[in-house]
């Protein structure tokens, strides 16, 4: 999309702070219905993914991961009814480096896949693997796929806790089977964003800036978006990534921050339509049965929702008050009242709700609600505020 930057206010220190890099349009990988999936309790049956990936390929993701057809009959009949479903996004399955998981993506018709690998001497260790062992299976799946037609995204399992000239040999060698893209993975989420600017870089160049690099990161020391961030800065051209940063542990990249800060704070394009966004967060949410903290970044409720009385003094002015306008992101502003309410809330209040209060009633009233608002220990809602203004009105009689 294209952004109106006139509706981002975040003054001119980042433009002080950045030397301008230009920069093509950043490709949007969504693993919502496979790595989103490994959500703790979370299940999505066939037709919930189909209806997500219309949501998605709608919402202008470029590239869709339907699921791991080997180990799941669902996802496989997932793949398959969106597979029919005609979408513009692109279409990926998920493969381990073997050659029944290719031979699945192969019954399916599917014509793009990541194959995985584990490559870090910790994991290989745990398998019980050695490194010559895991890179033969690695280019014969690779080979195989590329072989049956499939275009290949290989990827590294635990790359940012692996040996670095292994990482350099692994990459190179998948390339070499025919692998037509690479993705560095930060499984455990520990890279910090210099660390993920260093390795995608580092692999880049080994591939002599000639193959195509995605960065796959988790959040838990919460630097998923900054590390997504840092990756596509060091040339990165994917960034593979979830609705609402849900996955294992601490989830994934959240696709819709990282669309809005390489958007908004570097200038570099997606083709996310970010007016989409919270529609596209409310779906997944509701599907999955899971809940978004309320002051989320980008899709959280309370993001254009303002208590303070101080912030409401301002509410007039959303430059003031807010770092980009709430149409941006498909939200709503809005003043709600409670304890922490102030005499523009209340003004704000009756006029948007058509009541007539006189403006010396305006001071008694706030009292009024900053106590309903403290003995309920929340807000005070729309309804209890026009019970309120009718109680003193029938006392002025």
């Amino acid at each position: 999309m294209t952004l109106d930057r006139s509706k981002v206010w975040i003054g001119d220190l980042n433009a002080k702070a950045l030397e301008p890099q230009p920069h093509g349009t950043v490709g949007l990988y969504d693993t919502t219905l496979r790595d989103g999936e490994q959500t703790v309790g979370v299940v999505l049956d066939p037709e919930q993914k189909v209806e997500i990936a219309k949501a998605l390929s709608a919402a202008g993701v470029d590239r869709i991961e339907a699921g791991f057809p080997r180990v799941s009959q669902d996802d496989a009949r997932a793949i398959s009814l969106i597979l029919e479903a005609g979408l513009d996004a692109e279409i990926w399955g998920f493969s381990r480096a073997v050659r029944a998981d290719v031979e699945a993506l192969v019954e399916l018709g599917l014509q793009a896949s990541v194959i995985e690998s584990p490559i870090s001497d910790g994991k290989l260790t745990a398998l019980g693997v050695s490194r010559e062992t895991m890179l033969e299976r690695i280019r014969s799946a690779v080979s195989f796929a590329v072989e049956q037609g499939i275009r290949v995204a290989f990827f590294g399992v635990d790359s940012t806790r692996a040996d670095l000239e292994f990482v350099r040999r692994v990459y190179e060698s998948a390339v070499e089977a025919g692998a037509q893209e690479v993705v560095v993975v930060d499984t455990l989420g520990i890279a910090t964003p210099e660390a993920a600017a260093f390795l995608v870089g580092d692999v880049a160049e080994r591939l002599d800036f000639e193959v195509p690099v995605h960065w796959h990161g988790h959040d838990d020391f919460g630097l998923a978006t900054a590390a997504a961030v840092a990756a596509v800065q060091a040339g990165a051209t994917w960034v593979q990534g979830t609705v609402n940063g849900m996955g294992e542990r601490a989830g994934n990249a959240d696709l819709i921050e990282v669309a809005l800060a390489l958007e908004a704070l570097y200038g570099i394009p997606t083709r996310l339509r970010l007016e989409q966004a919270r529609d596209l967060a409310g779906l997944v949410q509701e599907l999955s049965g899971t809940q978004l903290a309320p002051w989320k970044a980008v899709t959280g409720d309370n993001l254009f929702i303002r208590e303070s009385g101080a912030v409401a003094s301002q509410f007039h002015d959303p430059p003031a008050i807010e770092p980009y306008a709430s149409e941006l992101v498909g939200a709503k502003r809005g003043i709600v009242l409670g304890k922490k309410s102030g005499l523009d809330s209340i003004r704000i209040k009756v006029e948007e709700l058509g009541l007539d209060v006189p403006e010396e009633q305006i001071p008694p009233l706030l009292e009024v609600v900053k106590r309903a608002g403290t003995k309920k220990r929340g807000l005070v809602t729309d309804a209890e505020f026009r019970r309120l203004v009718s109680r003193r009105r029938a006392r002025r009689g």
